[in-house]
């Protein structure tokens, strides 16, 4: 299966999942400054989506959403992961974190949920990754989270890619440069690890990768560099 049908298969496949949330949406009434939805048991677990587009997330429970909570995600040059995750710690951070701190599993960097002691920016691009909440919000979570809850983190319609292909260059992290290095080990390019981040393995894969695809050598990833190797986005 070609690359551009593996990408279209994901689209129709977040799309799905999408229809299913939506599909399970109660009516939402707000409340203190939260959005109450619907009583939580502590007795089952929770699934967190989180929709960086609309700077919302979504806490699930037996299929429903029980909570709804605007967040904020990371600013254009220290974007917010995107894919799948889990919880892998829980701590009680100072202020500046709004005192907790829920962990997730990225493998390119600490990055988790927490409170903030800017609450007015709430809803805007503006951390270095994390996702940031109100901290009352992130009290409330932090008592329905546990070890192993799972996160799925929602950039836009083009899977790891978010909302755009930004041009990549050494030193980036993230969610784009981890499907890049997929795709170049996928192809035999990569010897090292995929890990999200742009390191001299990814550079010499790179640089290989125009040789071969007849393309200007660059340390930078650009549109011809994605094109070559696949990746295309299509509204």
């Amino acid at each position: 299966m070609s690359k551009f049908y593996k990408i279209i298969l994901f689209l129709i496949l977040v799309l799905l999942l999408e229809l299913i949330f939506i599909g399970n949406r109660p009516n939402i009434k707000k409340k203190s400054g939260l959005y109450e939805v619907s009583n939580y048991s502590s007795k089952k677990s929770i699934l967190i989506l989180i929709d960086l587009t609309v700077s919302r997330m979504e806490v699930f429970q037996d299929g429903n959403v029980i909570k709804v909570y605007p967040i904020s995600g990371g600013r254009e040059s220290s974007p917010s992961p995107i894919g799948t995750f889990y919880i892998t710690s829980k701590d009680t951070w100072g202020e500046g974190f709004g005192g907790k701190w829920m962990g997730l599993s990225v493998p390119w960097g600490k990055y988790g949920i927490h409170g903030t002691m800017y609450p007015s920016l709430i809803g805007s691009n503006c951390s270095k990754g994390c996702i940031r909440m109100k901290s009352s919000d992130a009290a409330q979570l932090y008592k329905m989270v546990s070890y192993g809850t799972k996160v799925i983190i929602y950039g836009g319609p083009y899977g790891n890619f978010g909302e755009y292909l930004r041009t990549i260059k050494p030193g980036f992290r993230g969610s784009d440069v981890y499907e890049v290095q997929r795709l170049l080990k996928e192809k035999g390019y990569l010897k090292g690890y995929v890990d999200g981040i742009y390191g001299e393995s990814m550079k010499y894969s790179i640089h290989k990768f125009q040789k071969d695809n007849k393309l200007p050598i660059s340390d930078n990833i650009s549109y011809a560099f994605y094109k070559k190797l696949g990746v295309e986005l299509i509204d």
